[in-house]
């Protein structure tokens, strides 16, 4: 009896210990991806005019470059969506066209382009719906699995239409 309750507390103080380790490991790991969204944040703040940010989303198509799209409201209450260009090393672009904003109302929801899947890839399992850019287009990124295979298709944001025929992975 007396071995046990010696034992009980140095149990505990080790799962507290590897809780701890592993809380620490996490955010080391994370360190530099929520860097870059907040610097997105705020380049969205300064430069479209952003108030409040309800997502954001990193997008990364090419090699050179990755976007963070972020969406939310401007001081008027209207609701936006804002690119911001990234360069290579997790900083964002300088340049005057490395920022740009859009009016949901203006463009194509995600509401939208989930009913637009359903109805033109019927028994496709979407696995990711996201803001993009592709080919130098804002546009909606789909990732789905239909047939056993994966695919990538793009939707313009402004208007919905596919741009080309998508990309198929290889299987495996």
């Amino acid at each position: 009896m007396r071995k046990r309750k010696k034992w009980l507390p140095l149990a505990v103080s080790a799962v507290l210990l590897l809780l701890f380790g592993l809380g620490q490991f996490y955010a080391f790991i994370m360190k530099d991806q929520w860097a870059e969204r907040s610097a997105a944040k705020e380049v969205a703040r300064a430069r479209a005019g952003l108030t409040e940010v309800t997502k954001a989303q990193k997008s990364v198509w090419d090699e050179n470059s990755a976007y963070w799209v972020l969406k939310g409201t401007n001081e008027a209450g209207t609701r936006l969506m804002v690119w911001v260009r990234f360069t290579l090393d997790g900083k964002p672009a300088g340049g005057d066209n490395d920022v740009y904003a859009a009016e949901l109302d203006g463009g194509t929801s995600e509401q939208q382009m989930q009913d637009r899947l359903a109805a033109e890839l019927p028994g496709a399992d979407i696995r990711r719906l996201l803001p993009g850019v592709f080919n130098g287009e804002y546009v909606w990124q789909v990732f789905y699995k239909q047939e056993g295979r994966y695919y990538y298709r793009f939707y313009r944001f402004a208007d919905g239409t596919a741009i080309g025929d998508g990309y198929s992975l290889p299987s495996q």
